[in-house]
């Protein structure tokens, strides 16, 4: 039996008054691609507790009562490099505009338009939204049985 498992990342779509979507190009890991904020899980965490520490230490936001709305299966990123998660999708409403509070590992924070997303784009970013767009928790991917 295999003692390798997934890991759990938490990602926050942080949307304002216009509707737009909050994004972040990505440096060091996860480099050059757009995402929404987030991190991993900790031990002993709830995942609105992982959402509020990840978005305040990213964007100096502080978030209240983020609500947990979709789940992803980051297949491609496991493809792509041997790295499996499972992210955890909350949604949060603020205003006014981001901090780069940690300029290592992002260049730097956009509002766009949740239909036209920047290129390259993180799987697990582009699944959140796709599921928020649509309304469901999960969607499944290209391939994956359904049933």
């Amino acid at each position: 039996m295999s003692t390798l498992y997934p890991r759990v990342g938490v990602g926050v779509i942080l949307t304002n008054s216009q509707g737009q979507v909050l994004l972040g190009k990505r440096k060091g890991s996860h480099a050059p691609y757009w995402s929404i904020a987030g991190g991993h899980l900790e031990l002993g965490e709830s995942f609105e507790s992982a959402a509020i520490r990840e978005v305040a230490e990213e964007t100096g936001f502080v978030i209240t009562a983020p609500s947990v709305i979709a789940v992803t299966n980051n297949l491609e990123t496991w493809r792509e490099s041997g790295l499996h998660y499972i992210s955890v999708t909350l949604l949060a409403r603020v205003e006014g505009e981001p901090q780069l509070l940690e300029p290592e590992k992002c260049e730097g924070w956009i509002w766009c338009d949740p239909r036209n997303l920047p290129e390259p784009h993180f799987d697990a970013s582009r699944q959140s939204i796709a599921c928020w767009l649509a309304g469901r928790c999960y969607l499944p991917q290209p391939g994956q049985p359904t049933e």
